[in-house]
């Protein structure tokens, strides 16, 4: 068994102060990260709230970075984003405040074009309009938008096709 090296509170210190300034982190990842270097909890949470008043820990920021970057290169919808986040244990107030920065126009024309591509993509005997639909409304589901959202977008390119 191969028995890591239990490193001081100071060194633990340092190297989270890397390894948040490379990318904002959760509280939980964190904190994971002090447990693995062999950190009791008394140090642990000493170290959080020291990486928290050196602003190198801040969950509202991390929110908002995690948001809006599965937004703009996953295209996640809202959905998808609020569940990683609860899984994450990220408080509800920072989630709505991570929700309000996703730009409503940018959204709409995101799940818009989601909905077209995968409507033209939906090919092969038998494909019909409901057959379309249906298979670019599971799409747009997994991808985490709202189901009353993606009905309104189906329905329009429904119309639009006259399919």
């Amino acid at each position: 068994m191969l028995q890591r090296k239990q490193l001081t509170k100071e060194q633990a210190l340092q190297k989270l102060r890397h390894y948040c300034a490379y990318q904002e982190r959760s509280h939980v990842e964190v904190k994971e990260k002090l447990y693995s270097f062999g950190l009791r909890k008394q140090m642990v949470e000493e170290s959080m709230a020291q990486l928290i008043e050196e602003d190198y820990l801040n969950e509202e920021r991390f929110a908002i970075q995690f948001a809006g970057g599965k937004f703009r290169m996953k295209q996640w919808g809202r959905v998808k984003i609020k569940h990683e986040l609860k899984q994450k244990q990220v408080s509800t107030y920072c989630i709505n405040k991570a929700m309000k920065e996703i730009d409503e126009a940018d959204y709409e024309k995101t799940l818009n074009k989601l909905a077209k591509q995968k409507w033209g993509l939906v090919k092969g005997a038998g494909v019909n309009g409901f057959v379309k639909m249906a298979k670019t409304t599971d799409y747009l589901l997994q991808k985490g938008y709202e189901p009353e959202l993606i009905r309104k977008v189906v329905a329009e390119l429904k119309e639009e096709k006259n399919e």
